[in-house]
Protein backbone atom coordinates (compact mmCIF):
# COMPACT_ATOMS: atom_id res chain seq x y z
CA UNK A 1 0.00 0.00 0.00
CA UNK A 2 1.34 3.47 -0.88
CA UNK A 3 4.58 1.70 -2.78
CA UNK A 4 4.15 3.05 -6.62
CA UNK A 5 6.33 -0.21 -7.53
CA UNK A 6 3.05 -1.78 -6.57
CA UNK A 7 0.79 -0.56 -8.52
CA UNK A 8 -1.34 -2.66 -10.80
CA UNK A 9 0.57 -5.48 -10.05
CA UNK A 10 -0.94 -8.73 -7.96
CA UNK A 11 1.17 -9.85 -4.77
CA UNK A 12 0.78 -12.40 -2.74
CA UNK A 13 0.96 -11.65 0.95
CA UNK A 14 1.39 -15.08 3.26
CA UNK A 15 4.23 -16.35 5.51
CA UNK A 16 6.93 -18.53 3.84
CA UNK A 17 5.98 -21.45 5.53
CA UNK A 18 4.67 -24.78 3.31
CA UNK A 19 1.90 -26.83 3.91
CA UNK A 20 0.13 -29.74 2.81
CA UNK A 21 -3.63 -29.50 3.10
CA UNK A 22 -3.21 -33.05 5.72
CA UNK A 23 -1.02 -30.19 7.45
CA UNK A 24 -3.46 -27.67 7.22
CA UNK A 25 -6.63 -29.72 8.87
CA UNK A 26 -4.12 -31.22 11.36
CA UNK A 27 -3.65 -27.78 12.38
CA UNK A 28 -7.21 -26.67 12.51
CA UNK A 29 -8.44 -30.38 14.13
CA UNK A 30 -5.52 -29.06 16.90
CA UNK A 31 -6.68 -25.79 17.43
CA UNK A 32 -10.72 -27.12 17.69
CA UNK A 33 -9.02 -29.82 20.33
CA UNK A 34 -10.61 -32.81 18.09
CA UNK A 35 -8.97 -35.75 16.56
CA UNK A 36 -7.50 -35.58 12.80
CA UNK A 37 -9.82 -38.11 11.06
CA UNK A 38 -8.85 -37.40 6.95
CA UNK A 39 -11.20 -39.14 4.72
CA UNK A 40 -10.45 -38.61 1.23
CA UNK A 41 -13.47 -38.17 -1.88
CA UNK A 42 -11.91 -37.47 -5.09
CA UNK A 43 -12.77 -34.04 -6.26
CA UNK A 44 -14.55 -35.23 -9.60
CA UNK A 45 -16.47 -37.46 -7.60
CA UNK A 46 -17.48 -34.15 -5.35
CA UNK A 47 -18.22 -32.54 -8.35
CA UNK A 48 -20.46 -34.87 -9.80
CA UNK A 49 -22.39 -35.25 -6.92
CA UNK A 50 -23.25 -32.18 -5.58
CA UNK A 51 -26.22 -29.48 -6.76
CA UNK A 52 -25.48 -27.85 -9.63
CA UNK A 53 -26.09 -24.17 -7.56
CA UNK A 54 -23.20 -25.10 -5.08
CA UNK A 55 -20.46 -24.84 -8.22
CA UNK A 56 -17.86 -27.26 -6.36
CA UNK A 57 -15.85 -27.06 -9.93
CA UNK A 58 -14.60 -23.79 -8.91
CA UNK A 59 -13.21 -24.62 -6.07
CA UNK A 60 -12.15 -28.24 -5.92
CA UNK A 61 -10.23 -28.23 -9.05
CA UNK A 62 -9.23 -24.97 -8.85
CA UNK A 63 -7.78 -24.68 -5.43
CA UNK A 64 -8.27 -27.37 -2.98
CA UNK A 65 -7.16 -30.60 -5.63
CA UNK A 66 -3.70 -30.23 -5.50
CA UNK A 67 -0.91 -28.36 -2.90
CA UNK A 68 0.28 -25.01 -3.72
CA UNK A 69 3.34 -22.87 -2.91
CA UNK A 70 2.86 -19.15 -2.62
CA UNK A 71 5.95 -17.25 -3.89
CA UNK A 72 6.54 -14.07 -1.73
CA UNK A 73 9.40 -12.94 -4.37
CA UNK A 74 7.49 -9.96 -5.44
CA UNK A 75 6.36 -8.99 -2.07
CA UNK A 76 9.95 -9.72 -0.57
CA UNK A 77 11.43 -7.38 -3.86
CA UNK A 78 8.67 -4.78 -2.81
CA UNK A 79 9.00 -4.39 0.60
CA UNK A 80 12.15 -6.14 1.79
CA UNK A 81 11.74 -5.79 5.47
CA UNK A 82 8.42 -7.46 5.13
CA UNK A 83 8.55 -10.71 7.60
CA UNK A 84 5.31 -12.81 8.57
CA UNK A 85 5.28 -12.90 12.08
CA UNK A 86 2.44 -14.66 12.95
CA UNK A 87 2.56 -18.41 11.84
CA UNK A 88 -0.15 -20.77 10.43
CA UNK A 89 -0.98 -22.79 13.44
CA UNK A 90 -1.07 -19.15 15.61
CA UNK A 91 -3.39 -17.66 12.54
CA UNK A 92 -5.77 -20.24 13.33
CA UNK A 93 -6.05 -19.96 17.02
CA UNK A 94 -6.70 -16.40 16.33
CA UNK A 95 -9.03 -17.06 13.90
CA UNK A 96 -11.42 -19.74 15.72
CA UNK A 97 -10.75 -17.14 19.19
CA UNK A 98 -12.44 -14.95 17.23
CA UNK A 99 -15.02 -16.93 15.69
CA UNK A 100 -16.00 -18.15 18.90
CA UNK A 101 -16.31 -14.71 20.57
CA UNK A 102 -18.88 -14.04 17.97
CA UNK A 103 -21.72 -16.20 17.33
CA UNK A 104 -23.08 -14.46 14.18
CA UNK A 105 -19.85 -16.05 12.87
CA UNK A 106 -21.13 -19.84 14.14
CA UNK A 107 -23.96 -20.38 11.60
CA UNK A 108 -24.68 -24.00 11.05
CA UNK A 109 -25.28 -25.52 7.97
CA UNK A 110 -27.36 -28.97 8.37
CA UNK A 111 -27.78 -29.23 4.65
CA UNK A 112 -24.18 -29.29 3.47
CA UNK A 113 -23.60 -31.41 6.78
CA UNK A 114 -25.91 -34.16 5.78
CA UNK A 115 -25.02 -34.15 2.08
CA UNK A 116 -20.98 -34.97 3.52
CA UNK A 117 -22.69 -37.65 5.48
CA UNK A 118 -24.57 -39.38 2.35
CA UNK A 119 -21.31 -39.14 -0.07
CA UNK A 120 -19.38 -40.71 2.75
CA UNK A 121 -22.03 -43.21 3.17
CA UNK A 122 -22.03 -44.02 -0.62
CA UNK A 123 -18.36 -44.02 -1.10
CA UNK A 124 -18.43 -47.10 1.65
CA UNK A 125 -20.63 -49.04 0.27
CA UNK A 126 -19.36 -49.00 -3.12
CA UNK A 127 -16.10 -50.16 -1.01
CA UNK A 128 -17.46 -52.95 0.05
CA UNK A 129 -19.50 -53.58 -3.06
CA UNK A 130 -16.40 -53.81 -4.57
CA UNK A 131 -14.72 -56.22 -1.82
CA UNK A 132 -17.31 -58.38 -1.88
CA UNK A 133 -16.99 -59.37 -6.24
CA UNK A 134 -14.70 -62.48 -6.97
CA UNK A 135 -12.46 -61.14 -10.23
Amino acid sequence: MGNIHAIGEAVQITGDEVLTWNQIYRVIADALGVEFKPYYVSSEFLISCAPEEWDLRRNLWGDKSNTVFFDNTKLKRLVPDFKAVVRFDQGVRRALDYIRSHPECQVPDPVFDAWCDQVIEVQEEALAKMKRITI
